[in-house]
């Protein structure tokens, strides 16, 4: 596959494809006229690429991690940082929950104003 087409399917710009290839992410075979060409399974690496940037790890953890879904396989020490970072999400999780139930709390209260107060808007 061409660039433009793994970008499209992803839903990735071009530039992120590069980056991915840069940092090892993303492996690339260039064509004859030094284009790069992607397997089928660009676009689902890409997906996954952009999982893990999302969950807040890094190039190099994701690079440490990439091996492991290619292959099944781990270190004992890659499990260990795995999990930190599996709790770590956790824990955002569970401020992300606090805060919308804060807002669903006022939302709900600026709906049905206690007795007294008037509402605006």
């Amino acid at each position: 596959m061409r660039i433009g087409d793994v970008a499209a399917q992803a839903g990735v710009s071009v530039r992120a494809l590069r980056y991915y290839e840069e940092q090892s992410l993303l492996p690339a075979r260039r064509s004859p006229s030094g284009q790069r060409r992607y397997d089928e399974s660009a676009v689902q690496r890409v997906r996954i690429i952009q999982q893990l940037y999302a969950a807040g790890l890094n190039s190099r953890v994701i690079a440490e991690v990439l091996p492991c879904v290619d292959t099944g396989t781990s270190t004992p020490e890659l499990r260990r940082r795995l999990a930190a970072e599996r709790d770590r999400i956790d824990r955002q999780l569970a401020e992300l929950a606090a805060a919308r139930d804060q807002l669903e709390a006022v939302i709900a209260t600026a709906e049905h104003p206690p007795e007294g107060c008037t509402r605006v808007g």
